[in-house]
């Protein structure tokens, strides 16, 4: 379906909405395996996805048509194999700018790449590369966004939040997407003309937790340590007692503190 209520180039010019979906990433993926011609920008966003993952697998519950789920189509060829955590941090920090113009303070974004408010996670995003030889043929961008859920069900309470819990009114979904979808094009297009000076920065300066001492669980074990750094390959590096030690993803495991 065409779209042309978004002030935007190509990045939600061409939007796919669907009532219920496996996930926008897996739909996706089906579309280009068949071949189909979609244009770069292409969104496929789902009233309703009953088997959203986060990374590793990890499972995404939303309410459904409460909440924002859906995917983009980049193709970042002019990105290296080895350089796929920019995008990472480019989407990350786009998306951290979308919504902190409607929450404010106490927005972060976790490493590598949820967001929080306070210590409630409100969305997540799943990157998966297509590879052709030594390039990025096709990249799907997963997003989640808890935005007009006001309640959770058991095992997901005080872990899990939303906009409605921050704001306690309802948000335009349409608009969100809007200004997320401009807000990760610009981004995009910085990255794509090399003009991206500052992005590790300000992705750190947006970090949950940066700079300060927390416990982690690490092999099964609790460890205290200080996140000081995340490389531009996505490596974590965090201060211990032991000296400097750095993580891959699912390595290092962030433990909730309850804050009151």
């Amino acid at each position: 379906m065409q779209n042309n209520t978004f002030s935007t180039l190509f990045v939600g010019q061409n939007l796919i909405k669907l009532s219920a979906v496996d996930s926008t990433n897996n739909f996706l993926k089906r579309m280009l395996s068949n071949s189909e011609p979609l244009p770069e920008g292409t969104v496929i966003m789902a009233d309703n996805q009953f088997e959203g993952r986060g990374q590793q697998e990890s499972r995404w519950h939303a309410e459904p048509g409460k909440n924002l789920t859906f995917s983009i189509l980049l193709r970042p060829a002019f990105l290296a194999i080895a350089d796929q955590f920019l995008l990472n941090m480019a989407v990350s920090n786009a998306l951290y700018i979308a919504v902190k113009d409607l929450v404010g303070e106490g927005l972060t974004v976790k490493w590598p790449n949820d967001l929080y408010f306070n210590d409630n996670k409100i969305g997540g995003m799943l990157i998966e590369n297509i590879i052709s030889g030594s390039s990025i043929r096709a990249c799907i961008v997963g997003i989640g966004l808890n935005v007009n859920q006001a309640h959770f069900k058991d095992g997901l309470e005080g872990i899990a939040g939303s906009l409605w819990q921050i704001l306690h009114r309802d948000v335009n979904l349409i608009e969100l997407l809007a200004q997320i979808c401009s807000q990760i094009e610009a981004a995009y297009l910085k990255l794509k003309a090399g003009t991206a000076a500052g992005l590790r920065e300000t992705y750190l300066n947006h970090l949950y937790q940066y700079n300060v001492m927390a416990a982690y669980r690490q092999n099964g074990e609790i460890i205290e340590g200080k996140i000081v750094d995340v490389s531009e390959k996505g490596l974590l590096s965090m201060e211990t007692r032991i000296g400097l030690q750095t993580y891959n993803f699912k390595e290092i495991e962030f433990i909730k503190t309850h804050k009151k």
